[in-house]
């Protein structure tokens, strides 16, 4: 019989148990070891022990200025050419523009043609009621 032979020693700085089994070990954190974390971890409990403001760097002033100009761009009706990009959009909304202004034009243009009355109708149409009222007389 043969005498069942022992595991091999484990490799040095690994702990095992009475059976051999290798013990668990705690893994290392390696965000919390680093230096630049700690160091940043530091300074961002500094700031808000003193009540700075990390995030938001701008001063009272600039914030209003910048509401200011927002709210001015809110109230701004938006440009006709808004959107419009190529130089043909542009060409093509100034001809509808020169059209609309011509046909209003045109339009004033009648209106004033009916307003005005001929003289020599009026003539006539005087002579007529003349002569009509001698009639009923």
């Amino acid at each position: 019989m043969m005498m069942p032979t022992p595991p091999p020693p484990p490799p040095p700085g690994v702990q095992t148990d009475a059976n051999g089994l290798i013990l668990p070990k705690k893994l290392i954190n390696p965000c919390l070891t680093s230096t630049d974390r700690k160091q940043l971890h530091r300074e961002l409990k500094f700031n808000t022990k003193m009540g700075i403001s990390v995030l938001n760097q701008k001063t009272e002033l600039q914030r209003a200025y910048e509401k200011r100009q927002q709210h001015n761009m809110e109230q701004q009706p938006p440009s006709p050419t808004y959107g419009l990009k190529s130089e043909l959009n542009r060409v093509i909304m100034e001809r509808a523009q020169k059209h609309a202004q011509a046909r209003l034009q045109n339009q004033e243009n009648n209106d004033d043609d009916k307003q005005y009355v001929n003289p020599e109708y009026l003539n006539a149409r005087a002579k007529l009621r003349a002569g009509q009222r001698t009639e009923l007389k």
